[in-house]
C-alpha cells in the first residue's frame, strides 16, 4: 500500500527491540510517507538518533526543552501533523505513562497533545507482558481507541521463550496503513476462500491445480485493513497469512466445505477465490501406488459444489 503525502510520526522508546523499529521507518518511507521520529532518552541507548534521521530523512525529536526543536514549539507541531502516531517499540514502562498521562517526556507529551491515530507495538520481557498491570493498561489505551499489533511469540533477547517480541516490521506497516484508511468495512464479516485443493491418490501423490492464492489473500488483507473481522479458508499455499485474520487451513475439497461450513454463520460478506477441485479419486490408495507396465486409470468423482450450496442459502449475505 503506498503512503504517498502521509504523515507518520515514529516514537522510539527505550528496549533492544529499537533496532527493529528502523527497518519499520524505512519501510514507512519507501511507502512514500513523511516520518518524522521522536525518540526517548532509553532508545539513544540502543540507537542512535543519526540512524533515524538517514532512515527518515528528517530531524529527530529527543527533548522537550531543545531550544531549536521547540523554538516553533516543537511537540505541538509534531502532534498536529501526525495523521498517525506508532509507538515501537512500546515498553511497559511508556505503556503505564500512557495509560495514566503522564506526559514527562517528548514521545508521552505529543502523545498527549495528538489527536492521530495510534498504533502502539509492544515488546517487552514476557512476564513483564504477562503481568496484570501490564496488562490493565494496554486494556485502558485500547479503550480509548488505540491499535495494538503483537507482540510476537519466540526467543526474547534477555534469554526467555514466550510473548514479547516486537511485531514483524511488515505486521507493524500493515496495521499503520490500516490506521491510515477509513473503516468502511467496520461491521462487517468477510469470509475468503483461496488457493487450491488437494485430492489424495495415494500417501504420497495427489491431484491439484497451479492456484497460487494470492487473490485470495490480498482481498482478506485489504478487508481487514478496511474494518471487517475477515475469516481466510486457504487450501496449501507459500503465502505468509495477512496479519489480524483468522487463517483456517486445509488440504482437500471436502475439507474446505467443511471449514466453509463452520464459518458461514457470522459471514455478512462470502468471497470464494479458492480453485477447488471438480474431482477427486473415488478409492484413494492406501500404500504408494507402484509403478507398472502400461498405462494407468484413476476412476474420478465429483466432489461437493460449495458454491452452489452457498447460493442456495446465501440470505441476506453478499456472495461473490
Amino acid at each position: 500500500m503506498r503512503l504517498d503525502g502521509r504523515t507518520v510520526v515514529v516514537g522510539l522508546s527505550g528496549g533492544i527491540a529499537c533496532y527493529k523499529a528502523c527497518e519499520v521507518v524505512r519501510l514507512l518511507v519507501g511507502a512514500g510517507a513523511r516520518v518524522p521520529v521522536i525518540m526517548t532518552a532509553g532508545a539513544q541507548q540502543f540507537v542512535t538518533p543519526l540512524t533515524l534521521q538517514t532512515l527518515s530523512g528528517q530531524p529527530v525529536a529527543t527533548d522537550t526543552f531543545n531550544l531549536t526543536q521547540e523554538s516553533e514549539i516543537g511537540h505541538i507541531r509534531l502532534a498536529d501533523a501526525a495523521e498517525c502516531l506508532l509507538i515501537a517499540p512500546a515498553t511497559a514502562n511508556v505503556l503505564a505513562k500512557l495509560a495514566t498521562g503522564i506526559a514527562d517526556d517528548l514521545l508521552t507529551t505529543v502523545m498527549l497533545a495528538t489527536r492521530a491515530r495510534v498504533v502502539l507495538a509492544p515488546a517487552m520481557n514476557v512476564h513483564m507482558w504477562e503481568h496484570p498491570v501490564v496488562q490493565e493498561n494496554l486494556a485502558r489505551l485500547v479503550a480509548r481507541g488505540a491499535r495494538v499489533v503483537g507482540p510476537a511469540t519466540g526467543a526474547l533477547a534477555c534469554g526467555y521463550e514466550g510473548a514479547g517480541r516486537l511485531a514483524d516490521p511488515a505486521d507493524i506497516f500493515e496495521e499503520v496503513s490500516a490506521a491510515l484508511v477509513p473503516q468502511d468495512l467496520a461491521g462487517e464479516h468477510v469470509l475468503v476462500s483461496a488457493g487450491p485443493t488437494q485430492e489424495p491418490v495415494d500417501p504420497v501423490r495427489y491431484l491439484s491445480n497451479r492456484s497460487s492464492g494470492k487473490m485470495g489473500y490480498a482481498l482478506a488483507r485489504v478487508a481487514r485493513r478496511r474494518g471487517a473481522v475477515v475469516t481466510l479458508v486457504s487450501g496449501p499455499v507459500g503465502l505468509p497469512p495477512p496479519p489480524g485474520v483468522q487463517l483456517v487451513t486445509i488440504a482437500t475439497a471436502a475439507e474446505m466445505a467443511d471449514a466453509v461450513e463452520a464459518a458461514l454463520a457470522p459471514a455478512t460478506v462470502v468471497v470464494m477465490c479458492a480453485a477447488v477441485a471438480d474431482y477427486r479419486p473415488r478409492r484413494p490408495s492406501a500404500r504408494k501406488m507402484k509403478k507398472t507396465p502400461g498405462t494407468l486409470t484413476l476412476e474420478l468423482e465429483p466432489t461437493r459444489d460449495i458454491l452452489a450450496g452457498l447460493g442456495a442459502r446465501k440470505g441476506q449475505r453478499l456472495l461473490v
